[in-house]
C-alpha cells in the first residue's frame, strides 16, 4: 500500500503542472455530474457524495465558479447522461487491473478499454473474475500545511475518525479508511476544519506483485494510457510499486 501512496502522492503534486489538467477537470466535473445525479441533487449540505466531488474538485485546483457552473448544467434538464461502468482484465506479467469509468456511451467505453488492453499484451476479463482481488477503502490525502494541532494529538483525532492506516509522504499524508467509515472520517475532517486535497473510495490490492524495473515501468505507462482516456476515471492494479520504481519513473 506504502509503495501505492507515495505513487499517488507524485501524481498529485504534478497534476497541477502538466497536460493531465485539463483531464482531472473533465473528471472532477463527471463525477459531480453523477453526485448530483445519484446522490441526491445539487446541494452539498444535503448531499454527502457532492461534497466529496466538491473537495475533490478544489484539489485540483478547479475555479470556484467552474465548480458551480458543472452542479448547475448537472441539475439542468439539459445534464449530461452518464452512468458508472467498471472493467476487469489482465496487463502483460499477470498485473490485475480494475478500471472505473463515467461514460454516456458504453460501446464506445467498452471498445476503447478493450483496445487499450489488446494494443499492449494485455486482455479484458469478465466483470466479477478480479474485484476480489481488490479491497475497497477510503483514502484521503492531507496537506500537512493545513494540520495546526500538536501532530500526535492530530493522529488520535485520525483515529477517532475511523483512520486505519496514516501514510506520511514530504508534504502529504494518505490516510486510510473502512470503506464504511468513509463517512465518518469526511466528518471528522470538517469538524477539525481541514479540507483534503481528495476524498476517494479507493480498491486497494491485497497482494501485489512484483516485477523488474523494466517491466514494472510497462505497467504504469499503460496506466497512463488507461488514465489518458476521456472516459477513464479510476485505474487499480496489483503491481508492487518500490521505490527503486518510483525513482525510476521520476527520471
Amino acid at each position: 500500500m506504502a509503495g501505492h501512496s507515495k505513487w499517488a502522492n507524485i501524481k498529485h503534486r504534478k497534476g497541477a503542472q502538466d497536460k493531465k489538467r485539463a483531464k482531472e477537470f473533465t473528471r472532477a466535473i463527471k463525477e459531480i455530474s453523477v453526485a448530483v445525479k445519484d446522490g441526491g441533487g445539487p446541494d452539498p449540505e444535503a448531499n454527502p457524495a457532492l461534497r466529496n466531488a466538491i473537495s475533490n474538485a478544489k484539489g485540483v485546483n478547479m475555479p470556484k465558479d467552474t465548480i458551480e457552473r458543472a452542479i448547475k448544467k448537472a441539475s439542468g434538464a439539459d445534464a449530461d447522461n452518464y452512468e458508472l461502468v467498471t472493467f476487469e482484465g489482465y496487463g502483460p506479467n499477470g498485473i490485475a487491473f480494475f478500471i472505473e469509468c463515467t461514460t454516456d456511451n458504453t460501446n464506445r467505453t467498452v471498445a476503447s478499454v478493450r483496445s487499450i488492453f489488446s494494443k499492449n499484451g494485455g486482455s479484458l476479463g469478465t466483470n466479477g473474475s478480479l474485484e476480489f482481488l481488490f479491497d475497497k477503502k477510503g483514502v484521503f490525502v492531507i496537506e500537512r500545511n493545513q494540520i495546526e494541532m500538536d501532530f500526535e494529538e492530530f493522529e488520535l483525532e485520525l483515529i477517532e475518525g475511523g483512520a486505519t492506516k496514516i501514510e506520511k509522504e514530504e508534504d502529504l499524508l494518505s490516510v486510510y479508511t473502512d470503506f464504511t467509515d468513509f463517512g465518518l472520517m469526511s466528518s471528522k475532517l470538517e469538524e477539525l476544519n481541514i479540507e483534503p486535497k481528495a476524498s476517494e473510495i479507493h480498491r486497494i490490492p491485497m497482494n501485489t506483485l512484483k516485477l523488474p524495473i523494466e517491466d514494472a515501468k510497462k505497467i504504469l505507462n499503460l496506466v497512463e494510457k488507461f488514465e489518458d482516456d476521456e472516459d477513464v476515471q479510476n485505474v487499480y492494479h496489483n503491481l508492487e510499486i518500490t521505490d527503486e520504481l518510483v525513482s525510476a519513473m521520476e527520471e
